[in-house]
């Protein structure tokens, strides 16, 4: 936690001044609406003064804010993603120390942020030289794009708390609409679709599609739709056609306000803008909320009431952050069998490794041996923060017998105080649990006896011992 405490007292100069920012606030703006003085408002800022308990209740009645983010350390420039640049190899001769970067990070985020995001261009540019594919030109540049298009649209969407006031309530005009029963989504989306725009859906083998499972005809106005996909696959690539079709202009505004620097961020961002618009208007907020909390968010039961599958439920669970209707605020990933991630959601903080995989401690890995059951697990980052997660495997389509097994595993969790309304805790002790310790990517991790490590932390010295076999392959000084 990159909170500054002195006899108690809270110091959020840093992050005060940065949510005005956010909001667009002026100090004079933002001291009336905490009723405040402008001066006073500029000590705290300059932490000049802490933080009364009195200032924080104004801060969220008045912004609708979760006090926790403004003491919790944000995925970009917190102290955990400068811990994983100052890892590298290249800075290890600084020897910067953990209170220098928890320093850094508290005072001055907004350099933090910017050291984060060179870090990751550089990185992204060394995996193009190490693949020869320097200088794609695009739109007339030179070189190819400092960010990656996925990383961008991950942080643009994180950014936003992975919710978007304006396509919930596009959502809920379609669906008021479409008056349909959540079953009977399907059929209304073929019936829209063939009605208002003339488009008739098939169904086709997958020789057809070989190398897609969804495809539109513009000239014909036919949608095809790959045999491969389940009834919940189906019925979504139709909530994506209808989206795109009724929404196209609301979905471009959108997309060029968000500002994405180039044409392929634009395109990607697009069609996940897109993706949650279809997924809110085959869930809608309200109802959805409401089934959620109302079955203690079983999973299985929520999916089967809107015919929708596990990880597309998981997924919709992670949006729930309307304001007055806010549900358990989840995180979500999505890895393959040997561990890489191809999906990942917030809708609120967790120490996701930037720069790695996950920790082979999370059950996250061991869900394979089990297909189809949920395995819960407590967890424990090096900060000392413990969160309820679950974990299942899912299968996207149907592959061919010859192209082998292509399942994932779907993970999902939340802060440990939020546990008691998941149907998934009962029975387990939540006052004093066994939580396992889990931590980021080994080579920037700093617990030391962890007989599951992969590979040495880049910031740390082993301690080689000829004499003694300690429980990690690779062991060096804690502290």
């Amino acid at each position: 936690m990159a909170v500054t405490t002195t006899d108690r007292k809270l110091f959020l100069g840093a992050r005060l001044k940065r949510l005005r920012r956010d909001l667009g606030l002026t100090q004079t703006r933002m001291a009336e609406d905490l009723g405040v003085s402008p001066s006073y408002l500029n000590l705290l800022e300059r932490n000049q003064r802490p933080v009364t308990a009195q200032v924080l209740l104004r801060l969220a009645e008045a912004y609708d804010l979760d006090l926790k983010s403004l003491a919790t350390d944000p995925e970009d420039g917190g102290a955990t993603g400068l811990s994983e640049v100052f890892s590298d190899q290249m800075f290890r001769d600084l020897g910067v120390a953990r209170h220098e970067i928890a320093e850094v990070a508290e005072s001055a985020p907004g350099v933090s942020e910017a050291i984060v995001r060179l870090y990751r261009a550089y990185l992204d540019q060394r995996r193009l030289t190490d693949l020869g594919a320097i200088g794609r030109p695009e739109e007339g540049a030179g070189t190819g794009p400092s960010v990656l298009p996925s990383d961008w649209v991950r942080d643009f969407f994180q950014a936003q708390k992975n919710y978007f006031a304006e396509l919930e309530e596009a959502a809920d005009a379609l669906t008021a609409d479409l008056a349909c029963e959540p079953l009977d989504f399907a059929l209304a989306a073929r019936e829209r679709l063939s009605g208002r725009h003339g488009i008739s859906v098939r169904v086709v083998p997958v020789e057809v599609l070989p190398e897609s499972v969804r495809r539109y005809d513009h000239h014909r106005k036919r949608l095809f739709l790959s045999e491969a996909l389940t009834a919940e696959g189906r019925a979504f690539a139709q909530a994506y056609q209808l989206a795109i079709l009724e929404y196209g202009p609301l979905l471009d505004g959108l997309v060029e306000r968000s500002g994405p620097p180039d044409r392929s961020t634009r395109g990607l961002l697009k069609v996940s803008l897109t993706n949650y618009l279809a997924a809110a208007v085959m869930m809608p907020y309200a109802a959805f909320h409401e089934a959620a909390e109302r079955s203690a968010y079983d999973i299985e039961l929520v999916r089967a009431r809107f015919g929708v599958s596990f990880e597309q439920a998981c997924h919709r669970l992670t949006t729930l952050a309307r304001p007055g209707a806010r549900g358990v605020p989840f995180f979500m990933l999505r890895v393959d069998s040997a561990g890489n991630i191809s999906k990942r959601f917030a809708g609120a903080t967790f120490p996701f490794s930037r720069f790695g995989g996950t920790c082979p401690r999370w059950n996250i890995h061991t869900s394979f041996r089990t297909p189809g059951r949920i395995a819960t697990q407590i967890v424990e980052t090096p900060d000392g923060q413990r969160y309820f997660t679950l974990s299942r495997t899912v299968s996207r389509f149907a592959t061919p017998y010859s192209e082998g097994d292509t399942e994932l595993a779907i993970g999902m969790g939340c802060e440990l105080k939020f546990a008691e309304r998941l149907v998934y805790s009962r029975g387990i002790d939540l006052r004093d649990p066994v939580a396992t310790a889990i931590g980021p990517a080994c080579r920037i991790c700093e617990r030391a006896a962890c007989p599951q490590r992969a590979a040495e932390p880049i910031n740390r010295t082993l301690m080689v011992d000829d004499f003694t076999k300690s429980i990690s392959p690779y062991p060096f000084a804690s502290g």
